[in-house]
């Protein structure tokens, strides 16, 4: 399977996502899948069966950053994604991330982690679906801008259509301690926590992807997107850590006591 097959578009890419609605022809299609099977990954080991490594390529000019198998590793039941100064491909800068190798659909989709310091970082916790995978681009997001560790922002796409950011704000620094982010999928209804708790929802049905989607744990740094994410500041390597990623669902029972399954109505 080629790099390209597992590279997803930058979801602050606008013109890249205008381009691929017309893949769509605009709204995207009902899910056509049953869903893959729960699980819990707490990162024992890091099972390559579950997980690609995205490896020797950048999802475009406005990531300074390759991606590189050697900014991905599993170190004391944490998964680690490192960026550091080093070439790949045609960048100075290589940084790591994973996807899952199959796709997902309704049900709650959960992480534990800690992201990296640092303005002009991103540290990302998401679903996607795109052209490459010949599907609508469909996607739903948390994450953590290095500018700001007090705040995650939540977002969707919706066959390529953004604009549904909200910044919520965290009790603990994301660059300090472990945060638990949580979604809650289903058909007309998408549900976002932060630790437990209820921080956004949306029932807007042209705002809900519908297309069973992969699962990204993903960092990454920019020198151009300075609005959004920060100046970038390189003061030397970053590492993002996740403890537990989780995905349960709909209809299974909940899989930790701690899981915000566990408390559905």
């Amino acid at each position: 399977m080629s790099n390209n097959s597992f590279a997803r578009s930058g979801s602050v890419l606008l013109a890249a996502i205008a381009l691929a609605a017309s893949v769509s022809g605009s709204q995207a299609v009902a899910q056509d899948k049953p869903s893959e099977a729960s699980f819990v990954e707490e990162f024992d080991r890091l099972d390559t069966s579950r997980w690609y490594v995205s490896d020797g390529w950048s999802n475009g000019a406005h990531q300074n950053c390759a991606w590189s198998k050697k900014q991905v590793r599993v170190d004391d039941s944490k998964l680690q994604l490192g960026f550091e100064a080093a070439e790949v491909a045609d960048r100075k800068f290589a940084c790591g991330e994973i996807q899952t190798r199959a796709r997902f659909g309704h049900g709650t989709y959960e992480v534990r982690m800690k992201a990296a310091e640092g303005s002009g970082f991103n540290s990302a916790f998401f679903t996607y679906i795109g052209p490459t995978d010949k599907k609508p681009h469909d996607e739903i997001d948390f994450e953590v801008l290095g500018k700001n560790p007090r705040q995650v922002q939540v977002n969707q796409y919706v066959g390529a259509k953004g604009g549904n950011e909200k910044l919520v704000d965290l009790d603990k620094k994301a660059d300090a301690a472990f945060n638990d982010f949580a979604f809650i999928w289903e058909e007309g209804r998408l549900r976002y926590f932060v630790n437990g708790k209820l921080v956004h929802e949306v029932r807007d049905t042209r705002k809900i992807p519908s297309n069973p989607q992969k699962i990204f744990l993903s960092f990454w740094g920019s020198d151009t997107l300075k609005n959004w994410m920060g100046a970038f500041s390189y003061q030397g390597p970053r590492t993002m850590e996740v403890e537990r990623v989780a995905f349960t669902a709909q209809g299974d029972d909940c899989q930790f006591p701690e899981s915000v399954a566990c408390k559905l109505d």
